[in-house]
């Protein structure tokens, strides 16, 4: 995918540009001081796929810039990169993919490029599903890898409250079936007082409906038997679902589905419901994440297989930075240091994890791997 910078500070276009470097799949088609080069620009190049636009910049804010291209419903996503957090607010009343504060970590931005990456995916199937349909409402599509989110292409839902979200996600966990108050008000109100928790979640239910109202889902958050139920578009793209569905449908990689799974990898942004860690969901936080790391390692394999090492290394440095400790990615890691005949990198891979074991857990590498290293280092 192609993306630009806006920014009026040259610096932030070499800090950017070379951490974008890094991510695979991106390539910087340009960089711009002010919005008037970079409008020109799109006018003269309908490939770009993404924008990361500085808000506060001389002539023209990037939140000006952002509603002339969604008045014009230009397909480039947008995604903010400012000093200024007072401005998120505001932003999110725009359709932006999301909203970055500098200074951007290498890891943040690769979450908001992978995020970029599904949506333009997912648009781009729901484009060819339009050709044969007779009439196609406006797409929803809920994120729920790295944030608690839902929109469609030209309106992204506000909550209203912290606990709105929070509701959101947990009937959307649970879409189509019914859920006791009484199960809501223990795993959502639990510690407060029965009655003032009872009084919380009434609220909370209007606000939730009261946010979903632009989108037409008012009526889908329905009561029924003393409890709620979210019934949701069955065309809406729920990245959660489909990324578990797509890592079910691989069995087996290979050389003849490896873009796609590499693909699939991208829906998964962050861990489910990013950094609110719900109590409630800790049990589905933690399978989704297993479920992320098997299929990047399945996928590191068969890239290894094909000597696709680069490929390889950029996905389970990821899984590491995630992991330090997973024995799997390290194993796998020592094997591309192997492959690419980094004798040097191999030692201080395995030396690192003996210490990092022994500092943090007081232990040491399974009698597997040392083994697995000795019989690497002799080759």
């Amino acid at each position: 995918m192609k993306v630009i910078l806006v920014d009026d500070e040259p610096m932030m276009h070499l800090i950017m540009g070379k951490m974008l470097d890094k991510l695979p799949g991106i390539e910087v088609a340009g960089a711009f001081v002010n919005t008037k080069q970079a409008a020109a620009f799109l006018n003269e190049n309908d490939d770009i796929g993404l924008a990361f636009v500085d808000i506060s910049m001389p002539d023209e804010t990037g939140m000006a810039f952002t509603a002339k291209l969604e008045q014009a419903r230009s397909p480039v996503q947008i995604v903010f990169v400012t000093s200024h957090k007072e401005f998120a607010l505001d932003a999110y009343d725009l359709s932006v993919t999301d909203y970055l504060v500098k200074p951007v970590s290498q890891e943040r931005l690769a979450r908001t490029v992978n995020r970029a990456l599904a949506i333009r995916t997912a648009h781009g199937s729901l484009d060819a599903s339009r050709e044969t349909a007779v009439c196609a409402a406006p797409r929803m599509n809920v994120t729920t890898l790295g944030d608690v989110s839902i929109g469609s292409e030209s309106l992204r839902v506000k909550w209203i409250s912290r606990k709105c979200a929070e509701l959101f996600a947990y009937l959307l966990l649970h879409r189509g079936k019914r859920i006791p108050r009484s199960r809501l008000v223990a795993d959502i109100f639990g510690g407060m007082h029965l009655e003032n928790a009872v009084n919380y979640l009434n609220t909370t239910v209007y606000q939730l409906r009261k946010s979903l109202e632009p989108l037409g889902l008012r009526e889908n958050v329905r009561s029924e038997n003393d409890g709620y139920a979210l019934e949701l578009p069955q065309e809406a793209f729920i990245d959660y679902a489909v990324f578990e569905q797509q890592v079910r449908n691989m069995q087996s990689i290979d050389a003849g589905n490896v873009e796609e799974a590499m693909q699939a990898e991208r829906l998964y942004t962050g861990d489910l419901f990013g950094d609110k860690a719900y109590v409630w969901a800790i049990h589905e936080t933690e399978r989704y994440a297993e479920l992320y790391g098997a299929f990047v390692i399945r996928i590191a394999g068969a890239l290894i297989a094909m000597n696709d090492t680069s490929s390889a290394l950029k996905l389970l440095s990821k899984l590491n930075e995630r992991n330090p400790l997973d024995e799997r990615v390290i194993r796998l890691l020592m094997e591309v240091r192997c492959a690419t005949g980094d004798r040097k990198g191999l030692t201080a891979l395995y030396t690192s994890y003996v210490r990092l074991l022994s500092r943090e857990l007081g232990i040491r590498p399974s009698a597997e791997l040392a083994g697995y290293y000795d019989e690497l280092v002799a080759r």
